[in-house]
């Protein structure tokens, strides 16, 4: 069971999350569900299951890097870990109902 402070932490880290943006689509990862899994371990440590809309997006080398800098900045992190994964891979069925009516798709 999460205590009370892994809790916490994993709220601002979902809040640092959705300071993140797709640079080709104008939503946060979160949103757009690009965001499988978020583990935070007793004393911090963070691990981020995550994907990208294709192996072959041009923020596959950049994204990773500014998500870590942010999640790091989060209060009682004190390590981040982003496991990118490709399966299940992503389709616009992930994207909260909020990012399809951003995009205009509903």
């Amino acid at each position: 069971m999460e205590s009370i402070n892994e809790l916490v932490i994993e709220a601002q880290v979902l809040e640092a999350l959705r300071t993140c943006f797709d640079p080709e689509i104008p939503v946060n990862i979160y949103e757009l569900g690009l965001i499988y899994n978020v583990n935070v371990e007793e004393g911090g440590a963070v691990t981020i299951t995550m994907t990208l809309t294709s192996p072959h997006c041009p923020a596959a080398q950049s994204m990773p890097a500014e998500i870590e800098e942010k999640v790091k900045a989060v209060s009682g992190v004190s390590d981040v870990k982003i496991d990118l994964v490709w399966d299940p891979p992503w389709d616009p069925s992930k994207m909260s109902e909020a990012a399809r009516l951003q995009l205009g798709m509903m």
